[in-house]
């Protein structure tokens, strides 16, 4: 162990610390405050390392079988360097102290630094007292409570048998299930030392319907973090009868007729375009790429007045509820649009030193082998002051998107959506199912045209890939009404 406060440089390859392999506790505080001060006497100006551990397993159910069960461990550690506005990111399987100081000289190295002569004094790093979000609220018990691996089985087996039961005409019948844990630790050259776990568990069905040249896809996702009981307590009749029930609807329906519609789309994953047409936009990456319209609009009007959203990560079980990003700060909730005006960016520490907007707890990564960046965590357009009857008494003809499928969208907000369950709405009123929509428009138009917003938020989980990976997010909205988009069909 260090027994001065004063370390020279040509001491290192001596040092010998004892921190805790299969945990990251108070023990890791002194081989990462002198790592970090060796990487500021070589002239960085920040250095930040993030520690990752993670037990994953995920399994799969066709039919009336378990067909894949796969499990994950890993371990490892990033050290991102900071010299003025440019940065580098090394990631490393090696969390020796030697290790971990080989990965710091690569990161020094190429941002044109190199480690002290070896009579220079290495700074003490002052690292906070550690912040550990995982012991203050019992995170630590929460591994052993999850799911067994027969469980787990006996319960997507039972939700496929469900699907046979209730649904017509079946092709196909799948259930999924993975459960995602996460133990992290950030020590950063500001003084940053933050631990926390991460628990994220996921499970879907998906139904296929065939007769003759019908056809009906449906699938539906439920997930949650913090809880090791979800899979337990999740009702999977429940989820089989409606999706049975939707696919019914659609084996049958007519095809939509391209045209411009006013449309009224659902709530929970009905949030899905809000976060790809214009969440995205909002990310501090995309004014350091120049890809965003809204760069230069804060403070001015981007929407209709009746729209307001935020971004936050702190709404208990959704699936990207997080105590603290992957930089280590605390998370909290950033208004982005109040009443159509463009309030706030999300921002991680590069895109605040790149564009000068503040942090917004928006550091996130898929894992170590990834540079944090600004990402989304719990989206929402937030409720307004309309019932659902309000909404749809508007409308003499238009189309009500129920449940949004897959889709696509372009670098500075331009999208096509596909809808899984739609219906024509006609003088105020559902009258038939309608298949094949693709809802086609831009983020600068679309949100101007969001009219009216009832009062039923609701979220769904889902997973947003962008430059730091796939990571777990929610989307999410009430009721809304569009006046008026481009919907693709026959």
């Amino acid at each position: 162990m260090l027994t001065s406060t004063l370390l020279l440089s040509k001491q290192l390859p001596t040092l010998q610390y004892s921190f805790t392999p299969e945990r990251f506790d108070e023990s890791w505080e002194a081989p990462l405050s002198t790592l970090l001060g060796l990487g500021r006497a070589a002239g960085a100006d920040f250095i930040e390392f993030f520690l990752e551990r993670v037990n994953y397993i995920s399994c799969l159910a066709e039919e009336d079988a378990i067909t894949s069960i796969t499990p994950r461990l890993s371990t490892g550690a990033g050290v991102r360097v900071f010299r003025g506005k440019a940065d580098c990111y090394v990631s490393t399987n090696d969390l020796s102290f030697s290790g971990l100081k080989a990965a710091l000289e690569k990161g020094l190295s190429i941002l044109g630094l190199q480690l002290p002569a070896p009579n220079a004094f290495i700074p003490e790093i002052n690292l906070e007292l550690l912040r550990d979000y995982a012991s203050k609220r019992g995170k630590d018990s929460w591994l052993p409570l999850c799911t067994s691996m027969r469980d787990m089985g006996d319960v997507l087996l039972e939700s496929t048998t469900q699907l046979q039961q209730k649904a017509s005409h079946v092709q196909s019948r799948r259930a999924t299930y993975f459960r995602d844990w996460q133990e992290v630790l950030v020590a950063a050259s500001d003084g940053t030392f933050a631990r926390d776990i991460r628990l994220t568990q996921s499970v879907a069905l998906m139904l296929l319907c065939a007769d003759g040249a019908n056809r009906a896809s449906l699938a539906e996702r439920g997930g949650n973090t913090s809880d090791p009981n979800f899979l337990k307590a999740w009702d999977h009749k429940q989820a089989a009868e409606q999706i049975a029930e939707s696919a019914g609807k659609m084996l049958y329906a007519d095809y939509v007729e391209s045209g411009t519609y006013p449309i009224i789309m659902a709530n929970h994953f009905g949030g899905v375009i809000f976060h790809e047409a214009c969440g995205h936009l909002l990310e501090t990456t995309q004014i350091e790429r120049k890809t965003t319209p809204f760069a230069d609009k804060k403070g001015e009007k981007i929407a209709h007045e009746a729209l307001t959203a935020w971004d936050e990560g702190r709404t208990e079980n959704a699936f990207g509820t997080i105590d603290m990003d992957d930089e280590g700060m605390p998370v909290q909730r950033t208004l982005l649009i109040e009443k159509g005006v463009l309030k706030n960016f999300l921002a991680d520490r590069t895109g605040s030193v790149r564009t000068g907007h503040p942090r917004t707890g928006s550091g996130r990564r898929q894992s170590f082998g990834y540079a944090a960046a600004s990402r989304m965590r719990n989206t929402y357009i937030a409720p307004g002051e309309y019932s659902t009857d309000d909404l749809f008494a508007s409308i003499d003809k238009g189309i009500y998107c129920k449940k949004m499928g897959g889709g696509s969208v372009g670098a500075t907000g331009q999208f096509n959506f596909g809808v899984d369950e739609a219906y024509l709405i006609e003088n105020g009123k559902i009258t038939k199912p309608l298949k094949g929509a693709i809802l086609i428009g831009e983020a600068k138009e679309i949100m101007n045209k969001i009219s009216m917003c009832s009062q039923d938020l609701s979220l769904a989980p889902g997973f947003c890939g962008s430059v730091s990976g796939s990571i777990y997010t929610t989307v999410g909205q009430p009721h809304i009404k569009v006046d008026s988009i481009t919907v693709g069909g026959r």
